[in-house]
């Protein structure tokens, strides 16, 4: 799942200003890339190979893959950031109930999937990662 949203992150970079803006990233950096600015497609790049090391996380926890350094922490660390920004959604609710769009949504539930699923993973895994 992380590597499909890694080459999500990287199609944004290619699909230009218009799917900034479908994929949410916010007007500004999609104005950024209108002006043929260099720095939303370096955030992007930056977060889709962020994603792409997650994936690579996942893989090795599943025996797929040459293990990482620190897998298990890192399995756990990535699992909390995952459900952390899933969760996100509900003190928006709460405090800045304006920003919630449907964006919001659908992206809190999709990261808190990722989430779950790192989680259930790490946990059947336990014994086997080092």
């Amino acid at each position: 799942m992380s590597l499909i949203a890694s080459l999500l992150h990287i199609g944004v970079i290619i699909g230009g200003p218009d799917w900034y803006r479908l994929f949410g990233a916010g007007e500004d950096l999609a104005q950024l890339a209108e002006q043929g600015s260099f720095y939303p497609a370096l955030i992007t790049i930056g977060i889709a190979a962020v994603l792409a090391i997650w994936g690579w996380f996942a893989f090795a926890g599943a025996g797929l893959v040459w293990q990482p350094p620190l897998l298990r922490t890192g399995l756990i660390i990535i699992s909390a950031i995952y459900l952390a920004r899933g969760l996100v959604i509900l003190p928006m609710a709460l405090f800045v109930p304006e920003k919630i769009n449907s964006f919001a949504i659908w992206s809190s539930l999709i990261v808190m999937i990722y989430g779950l699923f790192y989680a259930a993973g790490t946990w059947k895994t336990w014994s086997s990662l080092s």
